[in-house]
């Protein structure tokens, strides 16, 4: 960004969705929601929001984090809710988590 001035809605996907991560996280907060955090960035940006998550997480923030790439929850869900059809099919903890179990239960419940 050229000035702190500069609105928002021209900055790319990815900074777009830094300053509203940021914007939550200058209030503390001790629960966070993510609907698809990284949808729609680039390479660099998707790992960068990812590393925030991770530190949220190591620190104690509650994360719930809603995201429909499988990658996602493999390296930052503790717990995974699966849903399909509009109700949840299964839950898997970390341990659990494998993409067979995941796509199995998003597939065939």
């Amino acid at each position: 960004m050229s000035s702190p001035s500069v609105p928002v809605s021209t900055l790319s996907g990815g900074n777009r969705q830094k300053v509203v991560v940021a914007r939550w996280l200058a209030r503390n907060p001790r629960l966070l929601i993510l609907d698809e955090p990284t949808e729609g960035v680039d390479v660099a940006a998707k790992a960068e929001i990812s590393d925030i998550i991770v530190r949220l997480a190591g620190s104690g923030t509650a994360i719930l984090l809603i995201t429909s790439e499988l990658p996602e929850v493999l390296a930052l869900a503790d717990r995974a809710l699966v849903m399909r059809a509009g109700r949840i099919s299964g839950e898997l903890r970390r341990d659990m988590m494998a993409p067979e179990a995941i796509m199995n239960l998003a597939s065939a419940g």
